[in-house]
């Protein structure tokens, strides 16, 4: 039988002392499964997201355990690049206003800073990382639901250089060769993963280590969901009209949207080796949808905006109902939502339509508190 995604499955001050790579390794995952190198070969339908190693389909949620590792080695080989390996060190410090972060690995430091907005009220509080610290969730919904926001500075972690495909970077002074051809939404991925660690060490009075989510828009967008995806600590993730290389699935990609070739060559956001596949991502082993579940069971609300065809918005929706297949088999599918019921085209403009599922997202996974499903869009 063919796969149909359609049909449903039944973290005051403080300075750390340096810890070794075996704490630093929470978000960097761990590994104990074994993997085979992703298939090659045309296939013009979306991969199912549940087809084991073997050709059979998962059908019971331990099985994804290991189905995970497979999907995650395949996206890094074939679309993201290495995320690298957990860092020898990581320290830093949470105060009221920064949380600093250094990082040492192979003899190499490097250091970045990150700004912090409390809310109202005593802690500790939930937080929000908002990509590059702009047009995530709206700072002022987050303070009103007591959540703390974090600007990220992903540029600072992997630069956009305007100038092709070239890297530069906190993370790739600090890795070298060893990651020379991972992209940049990888390397900022890397990046919050380092913010949680430095969250996760501290003594808990400002921030809550179990309760951060990731956002941003656009490019940043497509960093928030790497980051989501790729670290299990984040406890939800809100990528917001990112486009190709982001929420939506290469292979549904509409009349007008951004083309992979595009996508690939406009910044060095995706890996080195995807550039074999640009021309044609059904060679891919894989596709986005696979990278929405790698955040199954976890909160993930995915907010888009059709007005704009660059953005792929059809190839989102459909991402997302391929995704609910994982979701399902993990009896989640009330923690994924997409929304894109929007009056004004504006890129990256918070809108009123998105308080409600956005407020029910923040209350569900942040705040832990009784809130709607997610909303999803029918088959």
């Amino acid at each position: 039988m063919r796969w149909n995604p359609s049909r449903p499955l039944l973290a005051g001050l403080l300075l750390l002392a340096w810890h070794g790579a075996a704490a630093s390794a929470a978000g960097d995952e761990a590994r104990d499964c074994p993997v085979l190198p992703p298939a090659a070969g045309l296939q013009a339908e979306l991969p199912d997201p549940l087809r084991l190693p073997d050709g059979s389909r998962a059908h019971e949620p331990g099985q994804w355990h290991c189905l995970r590792q497979q999907t995650l080695h395949a996206l890094e080989a074939q679309v993201y690049g290495s995320k690298g390996p957990a860092p020898e060190a990581v320290a830093g410090t949470v105060t009221p206003e920064r949380i600093e972060v250094e990082v040492r690995h192979g003899g190499r430091s490097e250091r970045f800073a990150a700004r912090l907005h409390l809310p109202p009220g005593e802690g500790p509080f939930p937080a929000m990382l908002v990509m590059a610290g702009v047009a995530g969730v709206s700072p002022e919904l987050l303070a009103s639901e007591g959540v703390a926001w974090i600007e990220f500075p992903s540029t600072d972690i992997g630069a956009e250089t305007g100038q092709g495909r070239r890297k530069e970077g906190a993370f790739y002074r600090l890795y070298g060769d060893e990651v020379a051809g991972t992209g940049t939404l990888m390397a900022w991925a890397w990046g919050v993963s380092r913010v949680i660690d430095v969250i996760a060490a501290d003594d808990g009075r400002l921030l809550r280590a179990d309760a951060i989510g990731v956002s941003g828009c656009s490019r940043h967008g497509k960093g928030a969901l790497a980051a989501g995806a790729f670290d299990p600590r984040v406890v939800l993730t809100v990528p917001i009209e990112s486009g190709a290389g982001g929420v939506p699935t290469w292979r549904h990609a509409p009349e007008g949207a951004q083309p992979a070739t595009s996508a690939f060559g406009e910044q060095p956001w995706l890996g080195d080796a995807f550039g074999t596949y640009a021309d044609d991502p059904r060679r891919l082993a894989v596709d986005q949808h696979q990278v929405l579940a790698l955040v199954a069971p976890r909160g993930l609300l995915v907010l888009d905006n059709p007005h704009i065809a660059w953005l792929g918005a059809p190839a989102a929706r459909a991402s997302v109902l391929a995704a609910r297949e994982v979701y399902g088999l993990l009896g989640a599918t009330g923690n994924l939502g997409y929304h894109a019921e929007v009056e004004s085209a504006a890129h990256c403009a918070w809108r009123p339509e998105w308080d409600a599922p956005a407020r029910a997202a923040v209350r569900r996974h942040l705040l832990r508190q009784p809130a709607p499903d997610l909303p999803l869009p029918a088959p």
